[in-house]
């Protein structure tokens, strides 16, 4: 049941699809690959009955009459079934005790598989997930009432066995708000699970799903109460479509799958496994009995599965069939799929096969067994073996109809069509599903790359982290191939982070796990402040920070950058003479330099960095941006969109390259105060643009008037530094463009800031949401940038880390200058010109 292999691709999730997460009903692994060993080798994962379950030579009796007896030993067994770290989900140990180990099993696996499709489970509180659960028996409510009497009935017997916390459990544990419900509809639950999750989805009732099911054999009653009804096999097999066949074997596990619409999941850039085309569940209604099949019903549910998913039957190259081994089942099952996909080309065979050869008959989790089977097998373009087959049942005709069990692995027939497998599951009192999927393409790996990567491994101990370190460099070893990148992107951001941390430095996986397991210079070990987490601030950088080629080299190794970076492209087309990444890359750096492109671009890149850093989880709680970067800072609050924000500092832009040049700038080593005594009788002329340090202080205006009061500050041994710009920004001479930039404000929409955000014009945290108003951008052209009270502002209120978004670090050494501690970090995005990466 336990999961956690690293990704080599960007988060994983599956659109309307499946993070590989199957409970093997054998062993308790940490790798999903033994599933799939399983199928491809062909082995029988049917043994002798655990004692932890009960005595099999003591419940065993070869006549099925025989009272209280079984007529079998053997089932598919999940070994350490009791093992179970309740402190990880904060649950007491007196709560475990009476929490039925199918809630347990549900917990860890829908954990991994969130980690798996690179969604930390943390950071789904309070989200519209939905949790359909499938199941079918509730053991472990008989087993503690057998061996603890009515007087070992505690609190905790109702929430720990019901089926209903089954789902609700996982809901509250993770904090999740979407539709959640249990479903008991025998040997079918966890397929129809499936199906309501994707009609949840299709209806908009959640954005995200965990579907599937669970089974655990706790007791001897329930196989005991099947040996009557002559529903299992004395053999202890399921010899599925055999013409020995005599009944099923029981077996126990745990699947889940990751659902998401397909739209959103490609939009997310997830990684995507496969598709959902289509489902369909139906009832038997009145056949010969109340467990007996109906042909007819099946028939009418495949026809229905197949125009969801608006395929033809031609299409379908693969049945996981329910295939109980039943003499009487199996040939029905059979004549429905022939009469319903066996019209088709003989060189389109139809191949067949039922997972319950490999672990037995999973019950209420039989139906997401053979669903994951399924996946395997059109994402391999290879079928597996179908075990215990060696005369094949007489009733069962394909009648010419190219239809086949294969008893060895065989490929996919070749076509270049899409891969489509359906999915059937049954319940023994009429409830039939069927799922078809279909095989997703393939993510295009990114190009290798030497930069140096952070891989970060966390557990909730310190043994686990050691222990979680040496399993992922073994993966990184038997991978040597995988793009570093992609890795530490999915372990830094697809994974929740505990206190045990460890941390290496690398450019390739071979150094990444050599590293892992010897520890040496470039690695990292220790314990977090979990309850004192770091408190992140960007820093958006200004006008005057631009260069010629920047972000290229990151564009063109970080898809998320390059995405960002287009659709401000797309965006500026229509308001730029030429495309945005030309004017950036191209050798014309004097248009770059240009006002008018200038400030679009800044905010172009600096939008692409913030969503970059975002993919990696890095999500900043302050915000501050320096003249035009306050757009980007903006945006990053939600004060506006990328598409106002765009338009916006595109005219700012246009309107102030269109003034007079006839302004200068200046940055006068001094404090504000000194400044300001030379601005008498200049005041319409001349401004202080910005309050950058406690001895950094900019004047701007008109050159005259600028140059005569450096003049008299170099008279009291002031010094000063002329700036190269092309206007006098934040000044009076900005006045003749407001009124048509009102015009363009009027326009936007504006909504209250998301994240604590500074405003330049006050130098204060913006908590009266000032910026959420026209009148702020309209003072914001000529208001001095009181960047050194607004990171003063940031450090009261909590923030620790400063992180400058922008093409090279201007704001990182001013800031360093306000607040001259220890306890502060201050790092770029970019390294500039030199370095850019």
């Amino acid at each position: 049941s336990g999961l956690g292999r690293p990704r080599t691709a960007e988060a994983l999730d599956d659109a309307l699809a499946f993070a590989e997460a199957a409970g093997v009903p054998v062993t308790r692994h940490t790798d999903p690959s033994p599933f799939a060993r399983v199928l491809r080798d062909g082995t029988d994962a049917v043994a002798r009955v655990p004692a932890d379950r009960w005595d099999a030579d003591l419940y065993y009796d070869a006549d099925p009459d025989a009272p209280g007896k079984m007529h079998t030993r053997e089932a598919a067994c999940i070994e350490g079934i009791d093992e179970f770290d309740a402190a990880f989900f904060g649950i007491s140990p007196r709560e475990a005790e009476h929490l039925d180990p199918q809630q347990r099993l549900l917990l860890e696996v829908a954990w991994e598989a969130l980690e798996n499709a690179g969604l930390p489970p943390d950071q789904l509180r309070g989200s519209r997930t939905g949790v359909f659960t499938g199941l079918m028996y509730g053991d472990y409510v008989v087993r503690a009432l057998r061996e603890n009497g009515l007087d070992g009935i505690g609190a905790y017997l109702g929430t720990g066995g019901t089926f209903s916390a089954t789902a609700g459990r996982l809901a509250y544990v993770l904090g999740l708000q979407g539709p959640t419900m249990a479903v008991d509809t025998a040997c079918s639950s966890s397929l129809v699970s499936v199906h309501l999750a994707c009609q949840a989805l299709r209806n908009g009732e959640c954005d995200l799903a965990l579907a599937g099911g669970v089974n655990a054999l706790l007791t001897p009653e329930p196989s005991i109460n099947l040996t009557k009804a002559r529903m299992t096999s004395p053999r202890g097999r399921c010899r599925t479509f055999d013409a020995s066949a005599d009944g099923y074997v029981r077996g126990e596990g745990c699947g889940l799958v990751v659902l998401k619409p397909l739209a959103r999941a490609l939009a997310d850039r997830d990684r995507v496994l496969g598709v959902i085309r289509g489902s369909a569940v139906n009832q038997d209604g009145r056949s010969s009995g109340l467990t007996a099949p109906n042909r007819l019903a099946q028939q009418t549910l495949l026809r229905a599965a197949l125009d969801a998913a608006g395929v033809s039957a031609a299409d379908i190259g693969y049945v996981e069939c329910h295939g109980t081994a039943t003499p009487l089942g199996d040939p029905i099952e059979i004549h429905a799929l022939r009469e319903v996909l066996g019209n088709r080309p003989a060189n389109r065979p139809l191949a067949l096969g039922s997972v319950k050869t490999n672990f037995g008959h999973l019950e209420g989790a039989a139906g997401i067994c053979g669903m994951l089977k399924a996946l395997l097998v059109v994402r391999g373009a290879e079928v597996f073996p179908h075990l215990h087959l060696e005369t094949l049942n007489p009733r069962i005709q394909f009648e010419g109809a190219p239809m086949s069990i294969p008893v060895r692995a065989m490929p996919w027939f070749a076509d270049g069509a899409p891969r489509l497998a359906g999915v059937s599951s049954f319940g023994f009192v009429g409830t039939n599903a069927h799922v078809i999927l279909e095989a997703a393409e393939p993510a295009p790996l990114g190009p290798a790359s030497s930069t140096p990567r952070v891989i970060a491994i966390s557990a909730k101990s310190e043994a686990a982290a050691t222990e979680l370190a040496a399993r992922h460099a073994g993966w990184l070893e038997a991978h040597s191939a995988a793009e570093l990148s992609a890795v530490a992107r999915t372990l830094n951001a697809g994974r929740s982070h505990h206190e045990h941390r460890i941390a290496v430095v690398a450019t390739d996986p071979r150094t990444a796990a050599q590293a892992l397991r010897v520890p040496a210079g470039q690695t990292w070990r220790g314990r977090a402040r979990l309850n004192e987490p770091p408190r992140l601030a960007f820093l958006f950088t200004g006008q005057g920070a631009q260069h010629a080629g920047m972000g290229r080299a990151l564009a063109e190794r970080e898809p998320v950058f390059r995405s960002a970076l287009l659709r401000c492209e797309e965006i500026l087309r229509p308001l730029l003479p030429r495309p945005l990444t030309e004017l950036m890359w191209g050798a014309d750096d004097a248009m770059l330099n240009a006002t008018s492109i200038t400030q679009p671009a800044l905010f172009a890149v600096e939008y692409a960095l913030t969503e970059l850093w975002a993919s990696w989880g890095v999500r900043p709680e302050f915000l501050v941006g320096h003249s035009v970067g306050e757009y980007a800072a903006a945006c990053a609050a939600g004060i506006f969109s990328v598409d106002d924000a765009l338009r916006l500092v595109a005219a700012r832009g246009r309107l102030m390259q269109a003034l007079p040049e006839n302004g200068a700038m200046a940055a006068v080593f001094a404090g504000e105060s000194v400044v300001h005594s030379v601005l008498r009788g200049r005041e319409d002329r001349l401004a202080i643009a910005g309050v950058n340090a406690p001895e950094e202080t900019v004047l701007s205006g008109e050159r005259v008037a600028l140059q005569a009061a450096l003049a008299e500050l170099a008279t009291r041994g002031v010094r000063a530094q002329e700036l190269k710009v092309s206007h006098a920004f934040h000044s009076p001479l900005m006045r003749a463009m407001l009124a048509d930039f009102e015009r363009e404000l009027g326009t936007v929409t504006f909504h209250p800031p998301t994240r604590q955000i500074a405003a330049n014009v006050t130098g204060a945290l913006d908590t009266a949401q000032l910026m959420a108003r026209t009148d702020y951008w309209l003072k914001q052209i000529m208001a001095p940038v009181r960047f050194a009270d607004n990171v003063t502002a940031l450090a009261a209120a909590g923030a620790t880390i400063f992180i400058e978004v922008g093409p090279r670090p201007v704001l990182c050494g001013l800031g360093a200058k306000v607040l001259a501690h220890d306890s502060l970090s201050w790092r770029p995005s970019l390294a500039g010109a030199r370095a850019d990466g």
